[in-house]
């Protein structure tokens, strides 16, 4: 097991590139199942949650080959063998597995998704669609089984605009009978990714990234080759990075029309931002004025970003109001901050944060995937050593983040943990 530690203070400058979605990731490695060839995808993450799926796609049956960042998957073995426990309980984005395996073999056994704690996310609307599907679907022993004689075409209206459920009842209607529509859709660029790549296996999809999405089932997919997008949330967290201890930051392969809410509210703060082709430049002021941001469905803030963006705001002049509307549990990672000398106090699911700050390095732990990209952020401004545990969560999601982070100069590095330290992280 290992720890980050960083020491904070040392600006940082050049460039860096920018690794596929791991939001999309997660979804497009399941819907490979679909298909009844190769299906080749580009451009993937090197991180954990993707080792995972790919390993239980070989559970599955599959036959699955690297070639550094490209996958081949062969799914014409593939079997509906249930996935009850194990690898499934370590990430939430198994669950993708019940709109590919219902949607190939009317049939599935998955256990309850894992990954990080983030408060109550049900999967009711990803059980509402099944059903309306044709699905009949039960939780037996901590599992999901679900089980359809045949898939039928249905208009269903998700009560909550989700993106799991957008993607998962996708999934399971483009081998389904008939029309299927689904309502109050959720927009994020990473569905019309998967979309995309469904579209190139035969699937007829319209209407992807608006609210309402129209799909034609049809009796097979084939293979294809697919890229990936890239990485928002990653481009969004360098930027956020480079904002808070920056002199001049090219972060390159990055759509910025997917990041338009973080980089309206670094023009309010008073970073400089140029847009290229496929690049950004961020260049903070010598002074960063606070702001308030509110999470909400794309377009709007990425909840994904409230907590490295919250350990900006501890530099930034006057206060600042963070709100989560999206998983209001999402404020973990302001304890620790707290722990390295932050002034935030939080008041009716709302995180108050007043600045300037010279936070101060500490031990802090990472709750889950984006608090330890806030711990991280919040160590490379930090007077001192910051050590953070809890490092396979910021793996779940970043590809090498302590080398791309010293090649920009900080001084970032990761050590093993001694066994007190390990029993002591455990009984945290």
């Amino acid at each position: 097991m290992q720890k980050i530690l960083i020491e904070g203070g040392h600006m940082l400058n050049g460039q860096v590139r920018i690794s596929g979605a791991k939001n999309s990731a997660v979804a497009l490695l399941p819907a490979s199942i679909l298909a009844d060839s190769p299906v080749i995808i580009e451009g993937l993450p090197q991180i954990s949650d993707v080792q995972l799926l790919s390993d239980l796609l070989e559970e599955i049956g599959g036959d699955v080959s690297w070639d550094e960042q490209t996958i081949t998957i062969n799914p014409a073995k593939m079997v509906d063998m249930p996935l009850p426990n194990g690898k499934v309980k370590k990430l939430r984005a198994s669950y993708y597995f019940m709109g590919a395996m219902l949607g190939k073999f009317k049939k599935a056994v998955i256990g309850l998704p894992g990954g990080c704690y983030l408060g109550p996310r049900p999967i009711d609307q990803h059980i509402k669609g099944f059903e309306a599907l044709g699905a009949e679907v039960t939780n037996e022993q901590g599992a999901i089984y679900l089980r359809a004689k045949e898939l039928k075409g249905a208009r269903i209206y998700l009560d909550v605009v989700s993106v799991g459920a957008t993607i998962n009842i996708m999934l399971a209607a483009v081998r389904a009978k008939g029309k299927t529509v689904i309502e109050n859709a959720a927009k994020e660029p990473e569905i019309i990714d998967v979309a995309t790549l469904l579209t190139n296996m035969g699937a007829k999809i319209k209407g992807v990234g608006t609210d309402v999405i129209r799909i034609e089932g049809v009796p097979e997919l084939h293979g294809c080759r697919h890229t990936i997008i890239p990485d928002r949330i990653e481009a969004g967290t360098y930027a956020i990075a480079a904002a808070a201890q920056g002199r001049e930051v090219i972060i390159d392969n990055v759509i910025t029309n997917h990041l338009e809410a973080l980089l309206a509210k670094f023009r309010e703060m008073g970073i400089r931002v140029e847009e290229g082709d496929e690049q950004l430049l961020i260049a903070p002021g010598n002074r960063l004025k606070s702001v308030d941001i509110k999470t909400l469905v794309y377009p709007g803030f990425p909840t994904d970003l409230q907590q490295p963006f919250t350990a900006l705001l501890t530099k930034a002049e006057n206060t600042g109001v963070v709100t989560d509307t999206i998983y209001s549990a999402r404020l973990k990672h302001i304890d620790e901050l707290r722990r390295m000398n932050a002034a935030i106090k939080v008041e009716g699911g709302s995180a108050i944060v007043s600045g300037p700050v010279k936070l101060q390095g500490a031990k802090v732990k990472a709750s889950d995937l984006r608090a330890g990209a806030a711990l991280i952020v919040a160590g490379l401004t930090a007077n001192g050593i910051t050590e953070i545990t809890g490092v396979d969560h910021i793996d779940r999601g970043y590809q090498r983040i302590t080398e791309k982070l010293g090649h920009l100069g900080a001084n970032i590095w990761r050590e093993e943990m001694d066994e007190v330290e390990i029993i002591q992280f455990q009984n945290s």
